[in-house]
């Protein structure tokens, strides 16, 4: 019965690290409970000896009927046993479920369909633990499942797991190897531990050679111990979770489509890594930064927003010619051409969306990349961005003010597309969007009404700690906590422009980046998310709701047609706006011919943009040094710490207690009082001097009494005089202490030891000496010691059998 408990015990232990996927606890007291149904099927299995295809059979009806009482008891019969109603409502919860895993970013909420499909999968795998270990007898086997358990938060996340969590799920695999090893080996006769334990005089051995034996158990702590602290002496090589952003599974070298997540779900990975790490650098004609966009977002259900399928015409390869002409951009607005040229870093994997100025009308690259017609987002089927270093050229709309405030009818086309809204969109969010717009009288007048809203208005924070996209938590963001970050804003921002019926879809994306020595360097928490609203004429355009400067996403920066306008100096009139092109937070002031625009200190408030450049690798590899040095160092800290101890104790004069005496005489009969004082003194120094002769590797002979090691040390190698008296004198205490009826009156024995020492050290080499302090041996084998007790320990766990008490016969 040892196995199936073994296998339960790995099961659960390993599921400990699916905790980072959830909000609640709900799913670990269902998965618990099932994992546990699991073991006890597989107890009684094995105590009455089923066959082995029985066993998963009945673990599964037994899943089946606690998944039904969980989750369908209402509809089942005595609330446990399944019907046909109970059955309907599993697979209703199946199908909810997986779609609330589509909808939702991690941490996930505890909805009833998320924590049954956990709770069934968990279930699946400890059954297949089970099967492999209890049934097959293979329980290195077991581990794929278990695997496949790590797997699943390692692929949804983008910190590392806690190491604790490791650990825990590490420990429970070798405890089922260890159960199965004691499990064969239990045919061969119970096993018996046997230890010595030296007395306090006892000589060390000098060489046993059954200390380079090591079990299975010890390998297993060891590689465990290895593999937690090796990494964490390694400086990370930043970034990598970053890289599957946007893209799904594509390699490089598939087909002819490629898998697309909704990118939106993890952006708020990208703006909460601790490393800022770079993603792409950028130059541009002008020196002026761009918005990078990547993914268009156009569908909204009422509960995120998606992408719509993209489709590339064999015709419309960009190396044959130019983009597709920007969908509404007409020749009545004016648009400058910006030439870019973009290097992605070659550490980026798996991105097969180029990060584009929008709308771009040329791009010189390499590989098979082709633009939607629709969205002009390009991609490719077959090759990633990752490294490549390409040209763009943009025509850039910089329209007036006044001209977006006489844009056309919308077309029939894109009204249809991108004015969609869900029935069910909450009363009060289209309240909300009409009482902020209600002062517009134009579609673009009533834009710039919502962008204020979230920029000035509306009293809207920035913070990464916030709970999605979905519909209750978009009316919670408009309506209640107003924070968040760009998911929110630009999201909330794209909703209540459909409802005041204005075309928009979200960007997912890259704002400009920071100036680096004239090239702009685009990082991690550059990541970014804006809605583009569309006018007929001018076509797509960017409006920027999310909060800049320090305390917002610091290189964001909204664009010059959708600030407000202000009157020339000396004059009351409105000024023009100025040119349409996209602002940035870090203008160079050696461009003559684009000065600094007075509106971008209006935007931040003149405050700095601080980015964080993130750490230089020199130092993560210097702190990484540092702390390899403090581990080196640990046995010699705690050498230290005990001769220091030791020290204090051996440092006071002993005490003796003279016999007691009655009757004005003295009774010799009496057996004197020993002093624990002096006893201490001793039995410090002597250890001291035990610990002498380990660290600086001499030998004891095994029948040697104190006096006579103290003799041959002397002797053997010629101590001085006052070395060799001190050696003396320490025997003598020692044995005084054990066999004299009365101890010596030693007095302190810190200048004994002293010589002692010193007389020691002078018989070895350098290197021995150098050794004895930075790695003492006498330390490390006290950590031997106790290791080798821990795993004797789990040893006489082992050996505990549970058996029936005997049948009494009357």
């Amino acid at each position: 019965m040892r196995l199936p408990i073994a296998a339960g015990a790995a099961t659960g232990a390993v599921a400990i690290t699916l905790y980072p996927l959830f909000q609640g606890g709900a799913w670990f007291w269902a998965s618990l409970g099932v994992i546990l149904v699991v073991t006890g099927v597989g107890v009684l299995a094995t105590r009455y000896t089923l066959p082995t295809w029985l066993a998963p059979l009945a673990q599964l009806l037994a899943v089946w009927i606690y998944l039904t009482a969980v989750f369908t008891g209402d509809e089942a019969w005595a609330r446990v046993v399944p019907t046909k109603e109970s059955l309907f409502g599993l697979a209703k919860l199946v199908v909810l479920g997986f779609d609330d895993i589509q909808r939702f970013a991690v941490p996930v909420p505890d909805n009833p369909g998320i924590v049954l499909l956990t709770c069934g999968g968990i279930g699946m795998i400890a059954i297949m633990v089970d099967f492999c270990s209890a049934r097959l007898r293979r329980s290195a086997l077991a581990g794929l499942p278990l695997l496949s358990l790590f797997v699943v938060p390692a692929s949804f996340l983008s910190d590392p797991l806690s190491w604790v969590a490791v650990i825990i799920g590490a420990l429970g695999f070798l405890g089922l190897l260890a159960a199965d090893g004691q499990e064969r080996v239990s045919h061969w006769g119970r096993a018996v531990l046997v230890r010595r334990t030296p007395s306090f005089v006892a000589p060390r051995p000098a060489a046993d050679p059954g200390t380079l034996r090591l079990s299975g158990k010890r390998v297993g702590f060891t590689a465990i111990a290895l593999a937690i602290l090796l990494p964490s002496l390694l400086p990370t090589l930043e970034p990598d979770p970053l890289f599957g952003f946007g893209v799904g599974n594509g390699n490089g070298k598939g087909g002819n489509s490629i898998s697309v997540p909704n990118p939106i779900v993890n952006l708020r990975g990208e703006l909460s890594l601790p490393a800022n790490s770079t993603v792409l650098t950028y130059s541009s004609s002008d020196n002026l930064p761009r918005y990078l966009r990547l993914y268009s977002l156009d569908n909204f259900d009422g509960e995120q927003w998606t992408m719509p399928e993209t489709r590339g015409r064999p015709d419309d390869l960009i190396s044959d010619g130019p983009l597709p002409p920007p969908p509404g951009q007409g020749p009545s607005v004016p648009t400058s051409p910006v030439n870019l040229e973009i290097t992605v870093s070659e550490e980026v994997r798996n991105m097969n969306f180029l990060p584009l100025p929008y709308p771009a009308s040329r791009i010189r690259i390499e590989g098979d990349w082709r633009p939607d017609r629709d969205t002009l987002m390009v991609f490719s089927t077959r090759d990633t961005a990752g490294g490549l270093t390409y040209q763009v050229v943009s025509q850039e709309p910089r329209p007036e003010a006044e001209q977006l405030k006489d844009a056309g009818p919308v077309p029939q086309a894109i009204a249809q597309r991108y004015l969609a809204l869900p029935e069910n969109l909450p009363r009060e969010v289209a309240d909300k969007a009409r009482e902020v717009t209600e002062a517009g009288d134009t579609p673009y007048e009533k834009a710039v009404k919502l962008q204020e809203f979230f920029t000035t208005t509306g009293g809207f924070s920035y913070t990464l700690a916030t709970q999605g996209h979905d519909g209750p938590a978009l009316t919670d963001f408009l309506l209640n906590s107003r924070a968040g970050y760009c998911e929110q804003f630009a999201a909330a921002m794209a909703v209540l422009a459909r409802v005041v019926d204005i075309p928009s879809r979200v960007a997912i994306g890259y704002t400009g980046g920071t100036n680096v020595s004239g090239r702009w360097n685009v990082r991690t928490h550059d990541s970014h998310a804006w809605p583009e609203l569309y006018f007929e004429g001018a076509g797509w355009l960017r409006f920027e709701p999310t909060p800049s400067g320090p305390a917002g996403q610091g290189t964001a920066a909204r664009p010059a047609y959708t600030l407000p306008e202000l009157p020339t100096a000396g004059s009351d009139e409105p000024t023009s706006q100025p040119s349409a092109g996209p602002t940035g937070s870090d203008t160079p002031t050696g461009a003559a011919t684009n000065p600094r625009n007075p509106l971008l200190d209006r935007d931040f408030g003149g405050a700095p943009i601080v980015v964080d450049e993130g750490m230089p690798m020199a130092a993560k590899i210097g702190i990484g040094a540092v702390f390899a040095l403090l581990l080196l160092l640990i046995p010699a800290i705690l050498r230290w710490e005990k001769r220091a101890r030791r020290r204090r104790v051996y440092s006071r004069p002993a005490v003796v207690v003279e016999p007691a005496a009655q009757g004005g005489g003295q009774d010799t009969s009496l057996v004197a009082v020993r002093s624990n004082r002096g006893q201490a003194g001793v039995t410090a120094a002597w250890a001291e001097f035990d610990d002498a002769l380990c660290d600086y590797g001499i030998s004891r002979e095994p029948s040697e009494s104190p006096r006579a090691l103290a003799r041959r040390l002397s002797e053997r190698y010629e101590f001085a005089p006052e070395a060799a008296a001190s050696m003396a004198k320490l025997a003598e205490a020692v044995e005084r202490m054990l066999f004299a009826r009365t101890p010596a009156e030693t007095g302190s024995l810190r200048e004994d030891v002293r010589l002692v020492r010193r007389a020691l050290a002078a018989t070895v080499s350098r290197g021995r000496r150098i050794r004895a302090v930075l790695l003492p041996p006498s330390t490390l084998l006290r950590a031997r010691r106790l290791g080798a007790r821990v795993l004797d320990g789990f040893d006489r766990l082992e050996n505990i059998r549970i058996s029936r008490p005997a049948r009494r016969n009357a």
